[in-house]
């Protein structure tokens, strides 16, 4: 829920204001008198006949898919609360679980919101294609806007409860088993999906950060769990030197240092792209999610979506593009949406067989070690998080 809340608010009510009547009218006024002139291909699936009428769609509080984008952002949050209590804080996650209690009634409340999704989602990707397609042919070179290099990191998110444990040891497995699947992509090639390492290759270098280096300072970790040897810059072993000074943008200026993800020969500076474009790179390329709503081809990803109150049963691919750029990262939050839904739909077909078959215990009693190191990959919504 708070990757279909949280996207679809960035997107539709952020992003797409970008590109919204009165933007471009200020900004690239002969791109709007071409889309006074331009057809929009799926009219059809989401009602809007010219490309412009898109755009006026999107002006801030006047445009109507703006408003009604506003309202797909409460029903979202409803349906986070449902599960978790309050946004964005929850209050029922407790260790071991959660108090939220499962019951057939909790999950019809969050399906009957779910559905609505699905039917808005039909039309939210075919207008988004229809709209950053324009922008391609409009503005031709519009492809090298926020291009960058393909460096792409994903911790991977959406844990499967059947495969995963959380233990170090199984890591490599359960983390191939997630619904959004790991992987760091360079050039547009998958390096790893492996959660270890993953795990073994972050560095954290200084950079311009006001801090002494703590190279020759004694290793807190010398091997991970399953006996590989761990790099002096890897988070177990960073020492934290303060060493405060003017600013200098020749030399210091930052208290952040600089995570780096090492490949062997290179500190990669992966990129996320907003969270979106580098879970589908990942999951796409790897090929191993699989299931009733979504399957990865190892080129493309295809989301399938219901029957839902006025629309068919419909079909999305999201396939690798040619560039990390703006357009494509922003189009790849459209189609994310899309996917959040349809994992969603899964998990909630699953949680609800549970229910029924009277498999209700939401936690689960754990003991503390008097010591022990760990590592935490998941994907906040806009990228990334590890601790």
């Amino acid at each position: 829920a708070e990757y279909m809340f949280d996207t679809h608010i960035f997107h539709e009510n952020l992003v797409g204001v970008d590109y919204c009547e009165k933007m471009v009218r200020e900004t690239n006024p002969g791109v709007l008198e071409l889309a006074e002139r331009t057809p929009a291909p799926h009219a059809g699936e989401h009602g809007y006949k010219t490309i412009a009428d898109i755009m006026r769609s999107l002006n801030p509080i006047e445009g109507e898919f703006y408003r009604e984008a506003l309202q797909v952002s409460r029903y979202t949050r409803e349906m986070f609360c449902l599960m978790e209590g309050r946004h964005v804080h929850p209050s029922t996650l407790y260790p071991g679980g959660v108090g939220t209690i499962a019951s057939v009634q909790l999950f019809t409340d969050y399906m009957s919101r779910l559905m609505r999704y699905c039917e808005f989602m039909k039309r939210v990707v075919p207008l988004h294609d229809d709209l950053f397609d324009f922008f391609y042919e409009a503005l031709p070179g519009y492809e090298e806007v926020g291009r960058r290099r393909v460096l792409l990191g994903c911790w991977g998110a959406l844990n499967d409860p059947e495969y995963c444990d959380f233990t170090y040891a199984n890591m490599t497995d359960w983390g191939r088993k997630m619904f959004v699947t790991p992987g760091v992509v360079v050039d547009g090639k998958l390096v790893t999906n492996d959660l270890t390492e993953i795990n073994l290759g972050i560095r954290i270098l200084l950079g311009s950060s006001y801090y002494d280096d703590w190279q020759g300072q004694e290793k807190f970790v010398t091997h991970d769990p399953l006996g590989n040897p761990v790099d002096a810059r890897h988070p177990w072993n960073q020492h934290t030197i303060p060493a405060p000074q003017k600013r200098n943008f020749d030399d210091k200026y930052s208290w952040v240092m600089s995570p780096r993800w090492f490949d062997g020969k290179d500190h990669l500076a992966l990129d996320t792209g907003g969270g979106p474009i580098a879970r589908l790179w990942s999951t796409a390329l790897s090929g191993l999610v699989h299931t009733d709503y979504v399957q990865a081809t190892g080129h493309s990803v295809v989301i399938t979506l219901p029957r839902t109150m006025t629309k068919p049963e419909t079909r999305f691919e999201w396939k690798i593009p040619k560039w990390s750029n703006a357009l494509e990262r922003n189009r790849a939050r459209t189609y994310f949406q899309a996917y959040a839904a349809a994992i969603a739909l899964h998990c909630a077909e699953k949680g609800l067989a549970e229910v029924r078959a009277g498999r209700t215990q939401t936690w689960e009693k754990f003991e503390v070690p008097d010591e022990s190191i760990g590592v935490v990959f998941r994907e906040a919504v806009r990228g990334e998080l590890s601790q």
